[in-house]
């Protein structure tokens, strides 16, 4: 799911990193200069930086807490040389393609000129199939919890991520050394804007809103800004200031490039694992907790076969692979694994899977119902993919952070398995498992509600889950008996309306109050051919008793096209 520069560094001993105002004498690019991954034992890394220049590299990054020097070179005996170096462990070029010369003087991404909104804030239907609507009425998320999305980078002047932006805490780590200049982490495509937007956009009345609008958000573009790749060095850093800068989760909608699937049996690919794996768990070590998208390929990742898309930065190779080979970092160790699920409970057509690596499933899109969320320059947009899946996880784990501050990754980690809603095998034989945990949707889809404490506080929120159909050219209702409200309902009562239907330019939908009164919710255009209804709308009810047994009624106008009604609810 790879979508569609930074100022030089030095690393202290901890494994923090400081910005440098200049390169290094060293510093030099050349062409045909290459990356790569110089590991040893972790705590100094001073005997492997040594080796590195004396064998005709230059070290441009070190990690001295995971044992990891990113060493540059023209030469093309360099790994195998270091390979014969005592005290090294691995070595491994990250690419199959020269270092950009940009890596040496990196660029500043470019300051979006902001587009002021006139949208409001409505319920879309990839918050209300998690429930993050119905979370916000019992808790938004905590200033507390900083979430880091690791991606293309993020607008942090858009008017629905300014609010939440935490500046101080963001960076770029582009070619693999931190740049903290004012701006390095701006987007340098429209992705990691978008991710930013599902898991935190405000909500202040504009645009939309994050599955955890009240959390903290800090960008750390990892994407290099004329490919958009995400090469293991740039990952390596992202996670150790992850890890030093107090991350509670971070959202990786990405896959390190330039290889689908990393195998241990290849020298360079080896160390890619290695060093990628060593800085997640230096992160997690420190308290954050990583999410991961699955990928957007229909692969099992529990049946690897062949990759034939790799090396994505040179020239791609059909190559056999098998299960030992991972998908980088999502099959890493303590990763959380998001599959993609489409409007409803269906696994979006491009999602991987895979039996026992896919941890849960949350709304990615798929075909006309795309995710919308935040663009840079004040915009918004539609896009789908695992990479919209993952940052609805990222967001539902910081509402359980947020819910139990002192909580680890690994309590985090359960608390997204107990959550999530179980989702049963279709009738398509690559869904091994059980309906509590199945290669499409691993624990289930997560549940925004859940995280924050369950339910909204009694009397105040009702639901009928019971399917009613609806036939052509009919009327039906669907009664929700509400009881312990007292008084008259309020002048913004809430209606919830979950319909699965074909063409929707047939309906017409109505509430019934509990003494025959009919409000009208919607009279779709006769032209509406969009499938489904997932909204909310606000209905001025206050001259209606509350307790009572209330209806949805559904009418449909036309021939052909037919549905049901899947849930509806009342917010009072």
């Amino acid at each position: 799911m790879h979508p569609a520069g930074a100022a030089p560094v030095a690393a202290n001993a901890s494994g923090s990193t400081a910005a440098l105002s200049a390169p290094s004498s060293t510093a030099v690019w050349a062409a045909g200069t290459r990356a790569y991954l110089v590991i040893g034992a972790p705590g100094d890394t001073s005997a492997l930086r040594t080796a590195v220049t004396n064998n005709g590299g230059t070290v441009f990054a070190y990690y001295d807490a995971i044992g990891v020097v990113v060493a540059h070179s023209t030469s093309t005996s360099f790994a195998a040389t270091m390979r014969g170096v005592s005290g090294v462990q691995q070595v491994g070029a990250t690419r199959t393609s020269d270092v950009p010369a940009d890596a040496y003087s990196p660029a500043l991404p470019a300051t979006p000129a902001q587009t002021p909104t006139t949208l409001t804030e409505s319920n879309r239907w990839d918050m209300t199939q998690i429930k993050a609507d119905k979370a916000w009425a019992v808790s938004t998320g905590s200033a507390g919890v900083k979430v880091g999305v690791l991606d293309t980078g993020v607008d942090d002047l858009h008017q629905d991520i300014a609010p939440n932006f935490n500046a101080a805490d963001s960076a770029s780590c582009a070619y693999g050394k931190a740049d903290t200049r004012t701006g390095a982490w701006r987007d340098v495509g429209t992705h990691g804007t978008h991710v930013a937007g599902t898991i935190a956009a405000a909500k202040n009345g504009k645009g939309v809103i994050g599955v955890a609008p009240g959390v903290k958000i800090s960008s750390v573009r990892i994407a290099e800004p004329s490919t958009s790749m995400f090469f293991a060095e740039n990952t390596i850093c992202g996670f150790v200031w992850a890890g030093d800068h107090g991350f509670k989760v971070t959202n990786n909608s990405y896959y390190t490039d330039p290889w689908m699937f990393n195998c241990p049996d290849n020298a360079d690919q080896a160390a890619i694992i290695e060093g990628v794996r060593r800085a997640q768990e230096y992160a997690e070590n420190k308290g954050s907790l990583q999410v991961a998208a699955a990928g957007n390929s229909n692969y099992d990742l529990a049946n690897k076969r062949t990759d034939t898309s790799s090396p994505n930065d040179s020239t791609p190779v059909t190559r056999t692979i098998t299960n030992a080979c991972i998908d980088i970092p999502t099959e890493l160790p303590g990763v959380v694994t998001v599959a993609a699920m489409g409007n409803g409970s269906v696994k979006a057509s491009y999602s991987n899977l895979g039996r026992n690596i896919i941890d849960v499933a949350a709304p990615g899109g798929d075909g006309a119902s795309g995710v919308y969320s935040t663009l840079p320059g004040g915009k918004y947009g539609n896009m789908n993919g695992t990479s919209m899946a993952s940052p609805h996880v990222a967001g539902v784990a910081a509402l359980l952070a947020s819910s139990a501050p002192g909580s680890t990754p690994a309590d985090l980690r359960a608390g997204l398995a107990t959550q999530a809603t179980d989702i049963a095998c279709p009738s398509d034989s690559r869904c091994t498992g059980t309906t509590a945990n199945n290669a499409f949707f691993g624990e289930g889809q997560v549940d925004a509600l859940k995280a924050v404490g369950g339910t909204p506080p009694p009397g105040k929120y009702f639901e009928n889950t019971t399917d009613v159909a609806i036939a052509d050219n009919g009327t039906v209702d669907s009664s929700l008996p509400v009881t312990g409200v007292s008084g008259n309902a309020p002048a913004t009562l809430q209606v919830g309306v979950d319909i699965k239907h074909t063409y929707r330019g047939d309906l017409v939908l109505s509430l019934v109050a509990p003494d025959g009164t009919v409000y009208t919710l919607e009279d779709f255009p006769n032209s509406d051919s969009a499938d489904n209804v997932a909204k909310t709308y606000t209905v001025n009810a206050s001259s209606e008793v509350a307790a009572g047994t209330w209806k949805l009624r559904v009418r449909d106008v036309a021939s052909q096209d037919t549905g049901k009604i899947d849930a509806w609810n009342l917010t009072f």
